[in-house]
């Protein structure tokens, strides 16, 4: 399944036509105090994670889990191996720390363990992370105000490598009832010597039960799933049922593995043509982008193989593999674009974009094997463009002359994120991005809000807002 460039455009059914700004509450903020007999089970960064992907991932953890089915209930884990919970029960009262559940093991004889975590499956079901490797699943009966029942472990095992729970779901597939947990590593890459020598794996583990009957029921892990990226993750979360998972990171993920099985990607059969030139040359206007590709010595019309669609290209000659084939960066207008074959040599494709102005960084997502020409004119509006980033002139002072910035231009500068990445969807069936959009900068991102078949995630692509169903 290929990767379908997507962009993201507001859903005004989303929006308040009232709404103007966000004011400060000068109201204070509601604070609870409890004493424990036991400190929260907080785990240090030690020496060797070092990286910002740790401290991504490890070092600025939230130890209080908020329950979305029951948002009056937190829990964490204490020193003692105790999974506890604590219930608003006045407006300005905490109940007593009561215990649901205690770890049969103890993660302290791990030197590498993480942060313990929990993630809350639906309202009856709960996975626990103990941070040295092992996974519990728990069956935790109705959460709540006034409920009293411990939590039931259907389920033990240990996963290899430390990890933290991002997010679980629950369905029922085949009749049996099935989980799907998404878990997070980061882990030494020897291959990298550029980078930190480490890398983000996120494993998706799927669990299932042996059988329909209740008393029965005995659970076992039915298909790990290993994806690996140069970036610890801002967002990572499961759909319902198991249809794929959704990514978003500074750095491109990808399947890696299944059942520890490596993934092989199948080579493509190479074409009968001189690989020391370009495979094909582009340039482009603000309205229209101009491809010419290379084809075998004789090639007549009736031979090429052309394929355009509004976001994707393919191109090649019958019986071979596409010469040029993939996810266009950005939509074209299928009516106004045409072909022609040069002189049997090679094929000149006119495509138009549908959004005339911006330029393309490139053809299609991915593919290194074209050269972009630039033109003389528009090298001079690049050239016009950058003008104000290089003179000879000696520095003058940038402030003079200019006027203060307002409280808008303020707001929006401070809350603008450094790095942007990309939002990318897998499928479960073929583990392939299904969509992609970039570049984003992420505003929020609510992995949680699962109550429901759709999500929306609020993002901020360039400049503009968008509301995204997913």
């Amino acid at each position: 399944m290929a990767s379908s460039n997507c962009s993201l455009k507001v859903n005004r059914e989303l929006l308040d036509p009232k709404f103007e700004s966000y004011r400060l509450s000068l109201d204070p903020l509601p604070t609870y105090t409890v004493e424990l007999d036991a400190a929260v089970a907080e785990v240090k960064l030690k020496d060797s994670q070092y990286t910002l992907g740790h401290v991504r991932a490890f070092g600025m953890y939230n130890y209080l889990h908020l329950d979305p089915w029951y948002e009056d209930s937190v829990y964490f884990v204490d020193t003692k191996g105790r999974l506890l919970n604590l219930t608003v029960t006045l407006d300005t009262a905490l109940g007593k720390p009561r215990e649901v559940f205690r770890l049969t093991s103890d993660p302290e004889q791990c030197p590498e363990r993480v942060c313990p975590s929990l993630s809350l499956t639906s309202a009856t079901w709960a996975a626990l992370s103990d941070g040295a490797g092992t996974l519990y699943l728990l069956r935790t009966g109705k959460r709540g105000e006034g409920a009293l029942n411990r939590w039931e472990l259907l389920f033990s095992e240990s996963l290899g490598e430390p990890f933290t729970l991002l997010h679980s779901v629950s369905h029922v597939q085949g009749g049996l009832h099935t989980l799907e947990l998404l878990l997070l590593r980061v882990l030494q890459e020897p291959g990298d010597t550029r980078g930190s020598g480490y890398c983000a794996s996120l494993e998706w583990v799927t669990i299932a039960s042996h059988t329909a009957q209740a008393e029965e029921r005995r659970y076992e892990v039915k298909r790990r799933r290993v994806m690996r990226g140069g970036s610890v993750p801002h967002y990572a979360a499961l759909e319902p049922q198991g249809r794929g998972v959704m990514v978003a990171a500074e750095r491109p993920f990808r399947f890696t593995e299944v059942d520890s099985v490596p993934i092989q990607e199948p080579p493509a059969e190479p074409m009968d043509t001189d690989n020391t030139e370009p495979m094909y040359f582009w340039q482009q206007t603000e309205a229209d982008v101009t491809v010419y590709v290379r084809l075998p010595e004789g090639v007549t019309k009736d031979a090429v193989c052309f394929r355009l669609k509004s976001d994707r290209l393919s191109v090649g000659v019958q019986g071979s593999e596409p010469l040029l084939e993939g996810t266009l960066h950005a939509a074209v207008d299928t009516d106004g674009s045409t072909w022609t074959l040069e002189d049997n040599k090679s094929l000149e494709i006119s495509l138009q974009k549908r959004e005339e102005g911006p330029l393309w960084p490139e053809l299609v997502l991915g593919d290194r094997r074209g050269e972009y020409v630039v033109s003389e004119e528009q090298a001079a509006l690049i050239q016009q463009r950058l003008a104000h980033l290089t003179t000879d002139a000696q520095a003058a002072n940038p402030e003079k002359d200019k006027p203060p910035c307002n409280a808008q231009e303020l707001e929006d500068c401070d809350v603008f994120p450094e790095d942007s990445f990309s939002l990318m969807r897998f499928d479960a069936e073929t583990l392939k991005p299904s969509h992609v959009v970039r570049p984003l900068h992420v505003l929020a991102l609510d992995k949680n809000r699962t109550l429901s078949d759709w999500r929306i995630i609020l993002f901020l692509c360039g400049n503009t807002y968008g509301c995204l169903s997913l």
